[in-house]
C-alpha cells in the first residue's frame, strides 16, 4: 500500500506501508546502527518517536522472543529502505512485518533513508506523521501541532514495585523505561534489585533500606520531570546513586546542573567515547535526543563523545554518585563498556574512581 512520510518542515518522502496499516505521529530520528532492529524496537527510550535506519537492508534475521528489552515494542513508527520478507536465520521466530501488525506499529519501505538521515542532520529532529491517505495542508499543521511527548515516561515505567532476588548489594532501581539487559547485568552481579515505578516518592524508595539507588534509561526531556528531580534531591547524600541515560540527565540536573537538547540525537552502537578513568577509547551504544550540557559544582566528567565533545558521563566523589549518558549494557551494540557496571558497584560500596585529567 502507498504511503508517504510527511515532516514538519513540509517534506514529503513516498515509499510503501508495512506492519500495522495505521497513520501515526511521532519524533522522526535516525539510528545507524548495522543490526538491532529488534531491541531498538523494544526500547522503552524510544517512546514516542519514529525510526529510520540508515543501514538499508532490514529485517533478513527476522524476530525473536529472547532478545526484547520490553514486553512490548515502544516506537510509534518505523522507517526502512527495504525490509526483508524471507528471513533467514535458526533463531526466527516472527518476520519483521508480522511482529510490526502484532504490535500495532506502521512501518514504511521504499524511501531513500540515507536522504531522509541528512535532512534530518542538517535541520534538527523534526515531528512526522506517515500516512496512507492524503492529508490536507490544516490537517496536517493540526496533527503535528498536537503530538506531545511529555508523558512517555508514565507511559513505560512499571506499574507496580517488584523484586529480583540476589545476595549480595541490594539496589534501589527507579524505573523510567529500563532496559532489560540492564536488569540482566546487574543480576549477573548477584545484586538484589527493588524496581520502582517512575514517580515513587523518595520515603518509599529509602523504606526499603537499599545499599544504593539507580536511576534508569527511559524517553524525552529530563526537565519534564519535575517532581522527579525532587526526589532525587532528597536521596543525594543519603545513599550512593547511579544512573544511565536519562537517569544521567536527572542526577545532573537534581544537582544543580542543567542540560539541553541535541540538534539530532545520538541514536546508534557506533558512538565513539573517551574514558577519563581509564584513558581509553570506547565504541558505545547510544540513544538520546538530550544530555547533561553543563555539570553541577563538585562533579567531574568521566567520559566525553568524541563526534561532538558532549559530556557522556559524570562522577562527584563526595556524594558517591557515578553515571553515564550511554549504554553500557547495550543490546544493540558492543559490549566494549559493560565494566561500567563494575565500577558503579564500587561507587555504590563507597570506594572512589580514579578519574585522568582531561588533555
Amino acid at each position: 500500500m502507498k504511503a508517504q512520510l510527511i515532516l514538519e518542515n513540509g517534506m514529503v518522502f513516498e515509499g510503501r506501508a508495512f506492519g500495522y496499516l495505521k497513520e501515526a505521529i511521532g519524533e522522526v530520528v535516525f539510528n545507524t546502527g548495522m543490526t538491532g532492529y529488534q531491541e531498538i524496537l523494544t526500547d522503552p527510550s524510544y517512546y514516542g518517536q519514529m525510526v529510520v535506519m540508515t543501514y538499508p537492508l532490514v529485517g533478513n534475521y527476522g524476530i525473536n522472543l529472547d532478545d526484547m528489552e520490553s514486553y512490548k515494542a515502544h516506537v510509534k513508527g518505523f522507517i526502512v529502505r527495504e525490509k526483508c520478507d524471507y528471513p533467514n536465520n535458526f533463531r526466527c521466530e516472527l518476520t519483521l512485518d508480522g511482529y510490526l501488525k502484532a504490535q500495532k506499529i506502521i512501518g514504511l519501505e521504499g524511501i531513500d533513508t540515507r536522504s531522509l538521515t541528512k535532512v534530518i542532520r542538517d535541520h534538527g529532529t523534526m515531528r512526522g506523521i506517515i500516512s496512507v491517505r492524503e492529508l490536507t495542508p490544516s490537517q496536517i499543521k493540526l496533527k503535528i501541532d498536537s503530538f506531545v511527548n511529555q508523558h512517555a515516561v508514565s507511559e513505560v515505567t512499571t506499574k507496580e514495585i517488584y523484586e529480583i532476588e540476589g545476595d549480595e548489594l541490594h539496589i534501589a532501581m527507579v524505573d523510567f523505561g529500563v532496559k532489560q539487559n540492564i536488569i540482566r547485568e546487574f543480576k549477573k552481579r548477584n545484586c538484589k534489585i527493588t524496581v520502582f515505578p517512575a514517580f515513587s516518592t523518595s520515603e518509599e524508595i529509602l523504606n526499603v533500606n537499599p545499599d544504593a539507588v539507580f536511576l534508569s534509561n527511559g524517553p524525552a526531556d529530563p526537565k519534564d520531570l519535575p517532581s522527579v528531580i525532587e526526589n532525587i534531591k532528597k536521596m543525594v547524600g543519603v545513599k550512593p546513586i547511579t544512573g544511565i541515560c536519562l537517569g544521567h540527565q536527572l542526577l545532573c540536573l537534581a544537582l544543580g546542573g542543567n542540560t539541553g537538547k541535541l540538534k539530532f540525537g545520538h541514536h546508534g552502537s557506533n558512538h565513539p567515547v573517551k574514558d577519563l578513568i581509564s584513558n581509553r577509547v570506547y565504541i558505545t551504544s547510544q540513544n538520546h535526543n538530550y544530555h547533561a550540557e553543563t555539570l553541577p559544582q563538585g562533579a567531574v566528567v568521566t567520559h566525553r563523545h568524541l563526534n561532538d565533545q558532549t559530556i557522556a558521563g559524570m562522577y562527584a566523589k563526595d556524594l558517591n554518585i557515578y553515571s553515564v549518558q550511554f549504554h553500557p549494557e547495550a543490546c544493540p551494540g558492543p559490549t566494549d563498556t559493560e565494566h561500567i557496571f563494575d565500577e558503579m558497584i564500587n561507587v555504590m560500596y563507597g570506594k572512589e574512581l580514579e578519574v585522568c585529567q582531561e588533555i
